[in-house]
């Protein structure tokens, strides 16, 4: 005779673990407040190096999208570049921030966020912002073969520091590590100051016109580019 439904039932009832109470003081909660403590830890390290991840991309796939047609920046151009676009790209962001606000109203979150973001880059820019080098020619044509997804690539390509206050100095800041772009040359001077000549001529006269980008207006990278540390909300 097959076995009735109420039976099947209390059979599973029976096979079904019981949640076990422990006592709010006892050794086998505190394990497990512990073990759930490391859980969240981990998971909000592993959330922190995703978004940093995604921040990095998305600021090397600006300077990717930079790149001219052919050849490589100038030095003059590669301020430009900062200056003119990527420290501006919020700035009709913030306008109609400001805009929205009636007046005597406090400043929203993210017209706040905005500006702190502004001054931030802008003292970095000051003092000195770390930017993969588009006046070397070895660099440049490495850097086009980026997928502009793996962020490991770019430790292969070199970095120089540049500054607002002195434009002309350059600092080789990593020298970089691909093949095409270590030598004895690169090695002995990471580290070290370089000056070089900002001639608005010079793009022109090695037959290298100036970038489409920079005729580009900031807002349109304002939408798409995240911030270094957060991501604007």
């Amino acid at each position: 005779m097959a076995p009735s439904k109420t039976n099947k039932t209390a059979s599973a009832a029976t096979r079904t673990k019981k949640e076990k109470i422990f006592h709010p003081q006892s050794r086998k909660a505190d394990q497990l407040a512990r073990k759930s403590l490391r859980k969240d830890k981990l998971s909000a390290q592993s959330s922190d190096r995703k978004q940093k991840h995604n921040n990095l991309a998305d600021f090397y796939g600006f300077f990717y999208h930079s790149l001219p047609s052919e050849g490589v920046l100038s030095l003059e151009d590669l301020h430009s570049l900062i200056a003119n676009i990527w420290l501006k790209r919020f700035d009709e962001d913030l306008e109609a921030e400001r805009a929205s606000r009636r007046k005597g109203r406090p400043k929203s979150t993210r017209e706040q966020k905005l500006e702190e973001l502004q001054l931030r880059e802008s003292e970095q820019y000051r003092t000195g912002l770390e930017v993969i080098d588009l006046t070397h020619p070895p660099t440049v044509a490495l850097f086009r073969t980026w997928n502009q997804i793996e962020v490991a690539f770019i430790d292969l390509l070199r970095f120089i520091r540049i500054n607002s206050t002195n434009p002309k100095n350059v600092v080789v800041s990593k020298a970089g590590k691909h093949i095409t772009i270590v030598g004895e040359e690169s090695e002995s001077i990471e580290g070290k100051d370089v000056e070089m000549e900002m001639d608005p001529q010079s793009h022109v006269s090695s037959g290298v016109s100036t970038p489409s980008i920079l005729k580009e207006p900031p807002s349109r990278f304002g939408s798409t580019i995240m911030t270094m540390d957060e991501q604007i909300s």
